[in-house]
């Protein structure tokens, strides 16, 4: 542990001589090619748009059919994937690499979904589900395509994390859940890639107006018990879509080009004032001081 300690002060120390602690250095991706998860709406939406017309060949990932049609119509290359179902991971990212030669450049997980609910009212099915789409999908999916960026020597991966991947809430406790597991997959990935010519970069928003906590509010609705102690406030993107640190998903989408086209991409990306002051606050305050800041807002029904 000694030695171990010692190592990492002394890289630290030389990473901040070379400026060279909050950014990777990267070869430029040889082939401008990418495929986006969860391209139907919001920030896979702005991000297929950004990158194609700067350009990029998009292969952009949906469900449903509709969802499909009006990316193949808008001129993007449709995938029609589901994170929950492996075969179809497979044969998306099988479709991706054919069509693009087996030399894709780039891949954005952004595919996901929050799971509203006190834990204690969640099934394991749920818990379950929240982490098929957020975690296992997502590291399978990036295994599929690493092997085409490896053989080309250079290629970019973004995960699409949270500023809740670095700060748990009460009553979305599973979704925060999934992005702490994802933040800790990337930086062991990023790591194990160092020397091969691929980055693998965070990106962590705040609030931002979508069809994310629509999704939310939709499953809230349909699937949680009536009678839960803890009671779920209104998530819909329409509750606090005027909230003055709330972006557009073209705030993300710029920070996704830059982690694809730089030489130098950052390891983590933060979107809106939240995702920077949250963690530093985190960090900063006392636990227990924290645990009332957030419980305050919270309505418990007792017996």
């Amino acid at each position: 542990m000694e030695n171990l300690t010692s190592s990492l002060t002394s890289d630290l120390t030389a990473a901040q001589v070379n400026g060279d602690a909050a950014r990777m250095k990267l070869p430029l991706v040889q082939h401008r090619s990418v495929f986006i998860t969860g391209c139907s709406t919001g920030i896979g939406r702005a991000t297929a748009r950004v990158l194609r017309d700067r350009g990029w060949r998009v292969f952009a990932g949906a469900r449903k059919p509709a969802d499909l049609n009006a990316l193949a119509a808008e001129g993007f290359d449709p995938i029609n994937m589901d994170l929950m179902d492996s075969t179809r991971v497979h044969s998306a990212a099988s479709q991706v690499l054919k069509e693009s030669d087996g030399k894709l450049g780039a891949l954005v997980n952004n595919a996901g979904f929050g799971q509203p609910g006190a834990l204690e009212d969640l099934s394991r099915d749920q818990l379950r589900r929240q982490f098929e789409v957020n975690v296992f999908g997502l590291q399978e999916l990036t295994n599929l395509v690493l092997p085409a960026m490896l053989r080309t020597g250079s290629g970019r991966i973004v995960h699409i994390s949270s500023v809740l991947g670095r700060v748990t809430i009460p009553r979305v406790g599973a979704y925060c859940a999934s992005k702490h597991a994802v933040e800790s997959l990337a930086d062991a990935q990023r790591v194990e890639l160092r020397g091969t010519g691929i980055g693998l970069s965070l990106v962590e928003p705040g609030p931002i107006r979508s069809e994310f906590r629509n999704t939310s509010a939709a499953i809230r609705k349909s699937e949680m018990p009536t009678n839960t102690r803890i009671a779920l406030p209104d998530r819909s993107a329409n509750s606090d879509g005027s909230a003055i640190f709330t972006q557009g998903p073209d705030a993300v989408a710029s920070k996704i080009v830059h982690a694809l086209e730089s030489a130098r991409p950052k390891r983590r990306y933060k979107v809106t004032f939240p995702a920077y002051a949250a963690p530093l606050a985190r960090s900063l305050l006392p636990e227990s001081f924290f645990d009332w800041v957030v419980a305050r807002r919270l309505d418990r029904k007792m017996d």
